[in-house]
């Protein structure tokens, strides 16, 4: 999608430090981190949202990669966050699972 922020991330066309990336996905920081470590992974492939991901092997790579990317950080405790629509925080409208770690988690969020 041609005007999608995150499109244009993972395409290249707006620079990223890419802390893994392969042929579905890849990962950076978040610009805003909520935490000490606040990643946001994303697939190549632009869906709106989580609902329209109909390949459940892409959700459980997402997972892979953000698990990955701790580890690599010394990061143990984290928390996964998927934000679906506008009234549940989602700003971009492309799909992308927020791992955030490095403090205290409360609950419930938000």
């Amino acid at each position: 999608m041609s005007d999608c922020l995150f499109c244009k991330i993972s395409s290249g066309e707006i620079k990223s430090e890419f802390l893994f990336e392969d042929d579905k996905v890849v990962v950076f920081r978040d610009i805003d981190p909520q935490g000490p470590f606040h990643i946001l992974i994303i697939p190549k492939e632009h869906y709106t949202s989580i609902k329209d991901v109909k390949d459940e092997s892409l959700i459980g790579h997402m997972f892979y990669a953000g698990n990955r990317v701790a580890e690599e950080n010394n990061v143990e405790n984290f928390r996964y966050i998927i934000n679906t629509g506008e009234e549940a925080g989602q700003t971009v409208f492309h799909v992308h699972l927020h791992l955030i770690g490095g403090r205290k988690m409360t609950w419930p969020p938000g």
